[in-house]
């Protein structure tokens, strides 16, 4: 099984995970303004990613341009990873390929650190990518207690480029975020991720 495999319920059964849903969780996090630079990219870009409808356009000219924008907003201290293989535990079945990997690390070239994974929504449908985005975290968990990285929380979204929501687990408990976040409010977006990564 591939994490994409994984649905909500099994991921919660399989690792003895607790769920607890919350709304705005993540609300109050202190905003972060936009570059002109991004803020110009996002005005041409999601028109045209709507307008195409694909993964692939909403990866491409939303998604990608945001993350690339808070790794230049943290200096360049974070790495971001697309579309990379991540295979961590194959008898627990943690295995496949992340759309987006945030890790703590400045090293391009491996993963080291990973703090925040990213899905796309499969048709535009968040709660789908609800189970994968957790299994996920689970193995980006269980990859930093291998290396002895202290990262006590993992992060993860599920998102359409326009519409955002966001998890978090720390030990077996997993909060899922019931707000959605829109690219309108980017500065709340920015604030959101960054702050993961702070």
């Amino acid at each position: 099984m591939s994490y994409s495999k994984f649905t909500l319920e099994e991921v919660l059964t399989k690792f003895n995970l607790t769920l607890v849903e919350n709304v705005g969780k993540f609300n109050n996090l202190p905003e972060v303004t936009p570059s002109k630079l991004l803020a110009e990219t996002l005005e041409d870009n999601i028109p045209l990613a709507v307008a195409v409808a694909t993964e692939k356009a909403r990866s491409e000219l939303i998604i990608s341009p945001i993350l690339v924008a808070v790794r230049k907003y943290l200096d360049k201290q974070i790495s971001l990873f697309s579309g990379i293989e991540f295979n961590v535990n194959l008898e627990l079945e943690l295995r496949g390929y992340c759309d987006f990997i945030i890790s703590l690390s400045s090293l391009q070239s491996i993963i080291q650190a990973p703090v925040i994974v990213l899905v796309e929504a499969k048709n535009d449908n968040i709660k789908s990518g609800f189970g994968q985005c957790l299994a996920e975290m689970v193995a980006a968990q269980i990859f930093n207690q291998d290396k002895g990285n202290q990262i006590s929380k993992i992060y993860g979204a599920i998102t359409t480029g326009t519409t955002w929501q966001f998890l978090e687990l720390e030990g077996k408990n997993a909060v899922l975020d019931l707000e959605e976040y829109s690219v309108k409010n980017l500065p709340k977006l920015l604030g959101i991720l960054i702050d993961f990564l702070s």
